[in-house]
């Protein structure tokens, strides 16, 4: 029963910014991580960016430069923050909450973002 919040999503120009947020139960808590992920419609699932609760991220080559992964100093949200969109960057984009055992397994709703002029 655990509860994703996710938001942020939004209609864009190209070139604008967005900034997606996700609030992971238990994040803060245990030795978790989050990802964000995209999928385009017709396309396929694509990996953005990973965080954990220590600070450490990653960012995908295709958004490197573009986008960025944050998190609060404490509590349990996440942020992508998005600068520079593109149309291929026209997606649905969704955080999944993993980690060790003790971190729930658990994707947020989704955020749409739209890129286009």
């Amino acid at each position: 029963q655990v509860q994703m919040v996710e938001s942020g999503g939004g209609s864009v120009q190209p070139g604008g910014s967005l900034r997606l947020s996700c609030t992971a139960p238990g994040f803060a808590s245990h030795d978790c991580g989050v990802d964000w992920y995209r999928q385009a419609a017709g396309g396929e699932r694509e990996w953005v960016a990973h965080i954990h609760n220590n600070g450490a991220s990653r960012i995908a080559d295709s958004v490197k430069g573009r986008f960025t992964n944050s998190k609060d100093k404490a509590g349990d949200t996440v942020y992508l923050q998005m600068n520079n969109l593109k149309p291929e960057d026209d997606a649905m984009y969704s955080c999944k909450l993993g980690g060790e055992r003790a971190c729930w397994r658990a994707w947020g709703q989704g955020s749409q973002v739209s890129v286009s002029s």
